[in-house]
């Protein structure tokens, strides 16, 4: 047994689901380890894609809740902003799950915003309801970073979610139908954008503190990950300040 509490080897469990007749069987991943289960699976998609997703559990009673990671185009839930997201709700005794599309894949290269959207609705609404259909939960947290502000575009107006907390990472502000679900959104948000971030629209920006709802953190100088061009350790202050934020909400 290693001193930091994971096994060597964790165990690994495949598990058979034959779905509907004459359909090719898929298969559930498990891993075990001594201080968290980690479940992986997958639904059909928009145009049947597959879209994986992974559930996070740290506690072996009733989860305090659930929180749901929507990444970007190409910053995965393993990226700074959602890695230490996901280990804040851990701690605090929520259940994560991180829905692992990816639209940067060739297949999405000739999608329109109004495809890609329907795609989003589709594939996020798909893995919520699959990941959810044998758990409930009481609370909710809902994060989105950049292409992932769409799906809580259309996530945020779901009844289910209607008392979530909702984190807007660097959110796609030209996109109306963004800027429109957070003007309109009913639920506790904190957004994080820079005015250095191409999806920075000062004007727009300004309007959204009309929503009461908002708690809203403009960074200066940062880009769209939220980080200096090239300044390395400042970046990782505002990483820090960020996620005391977070922790926080």
């Amino acid at each position: 047994m290693r001193s930091d509490g994971w096994r060597a080897e964790p165990q690994l469990r495949k598990i058979a689901d034959h779905g509907s007749k004459g359909k090719t069987p898929f298969y559930r991943s498990e891993r075990v380890m001594d201080w968290m289960n980690i479940h992986g699976d997958y639904v059909q998609g928009y145009k049947d894609r597959k879209i994986s997703y992974t559930v996070l559990s740290k506690t072996e009673s009733k989860a305090k809740g659930l929180a749901i990671i929507f990444p970007g185009q190409g910053y995965t839930a393993q990226a700074p902003l959602l890695y230490y997201s996901t280990g804040i709700y851990l701690n605090q005794n929520y259940d994560v799950l991180q829905v692992n599309y990816q639209y940067n894949d060739p297949f999405y290269r000739e999608f329109g915003f109004e495809e890609i959207a329907e795609a989003i609705r589709t594939d996020v609404g798909a893995v919520i309801d699959h990941a959810l259909q044998n758990a409930s939960y009481d609370d909710y947290a809902l994060i989105g970073k950049s292409i992932g502000t769409i799906a809580l575009g259309f996530e945020v107006q779901r009844e289910l979610f209607r008392n979530a907390k909702v984190i807007w990472f660097t959110p796609l502000l030209g996109r109306d139908f963004v800027w429109n679900a957070m003007m309109r959104s009913k639920q506790r948000g904190l957004c994080f954008i820079g005015d250095n971030d191409s999806c920075y629209i000062e004007e727009r920006f300004q309007q959204l503190r009309e929503n009461p709802k908002l708690t809203l953190r403009l960074i200066p100088g940062v880009n769209h990950g939220l980080e200096y061009e090239t300044d390395l350790f400042p970046s990782l202050d505002v990483l820090k300040q960020v996620m005391k934020e977070v922790e926080a909400f």
